[in-house]
């Protein structure tokens, strides 16, 4: 199947209702996949109301506890490595042909390290989820954490959002809020951060619940739940 040109336009507005059978999940990973462990954990626990169900999970690298979990789950797996392509777009092409053979509803990254491309956001945007362990738009980035506390911020948390072509700048979807404690220090970080992904999984399983079940529509920068 030939790709569609790469594009820069705006995303689409993704589902305006619930589809008619259980929403199709394609998860994208790059470590331990523990947010993907509560995306399988709830939908075992109520499967038929859960309304999405992960039908294959995704890698930029081999032999990571990830791909193990989704191997334990039965669960079709495919790794596509950045250094195995003559350039970034090359890697793209290869990251959205894998992704959509699944045919995918959602597009979510469990803490998939990786930028995404034109090509994969032309084919995927408005259905591509994220995560990030900070309340954006402050402290985007890769040290969302650790900014927080250099800033001295006394709340943080995390956000689920769509993922757009700037980074951590898509339509924010939910936020979860974390107290910042007179413990938290920048050499505690790793304490902080463990609260943030506590409330992270919880409000993935959420967000990933509601839109599958009830659809959604995205106005500008506004998501839009039923």
């Amino acid at each position: 199947m030939a790709s569609p040109p790469a594009s820069t336009s705006p995303a689409p507005p993704g589902p305006t209702g619930p589809p008619a059978r259980p929403a199709r999940l394609v998860v994208l990973v790059s470590g331990s996949g523990t947010n993907l462990q509560a995306l399988l954990d709830a939908i075992a626990a109520d499967p038929e109301g859960f309304g999405a169900r992960v039908v294959a999970v995704g890698a930029d690298r081999d032999g990571i506890v990830g791909l193990e979990r989704a191997e334990r789950a039965g669960l079709p797996t495919f790794v596509r490595r950045v250094k195995d392509y003559g350039t970034r777009d090359a890697w793209d092409h290869a990251l959205a042909e894998a992704t959509a053979a699944y045919e995918p509803d959602l597009v979510v990254s469990a803490g998939f390290m990786k930028i995404v491309g034109k090509e994969f956001l032309a084919r995927f945007g408005g259905r591509f989820i994220n995560t990030h362990p900070a309340l954006l738009p402050s402290f985007p980035g890769a040290h969302g954490v650790r900014d927080a506390l250099a800033y001295g911020a006394k709340v943080t948390g995390c956000t689920v959002h769509f993922v757009d072509d700037g980074v951590d700048t898509g339509p924010i979807i939910a936020q979860g809020v974390v107290e910042v404690v007179e413990e938290d220090t920048a050499e505690g970080e790793a304490a902080l951060h463990e609260r943030i992904k506590e409330v992270e999984r919880r409000l993935l399983v959420d967000v990933v619940r509601r839109l599958a079940r009830s659809g959604y529509r995205i106005e500008g920068r506004k998501v839009i739940l039923p």
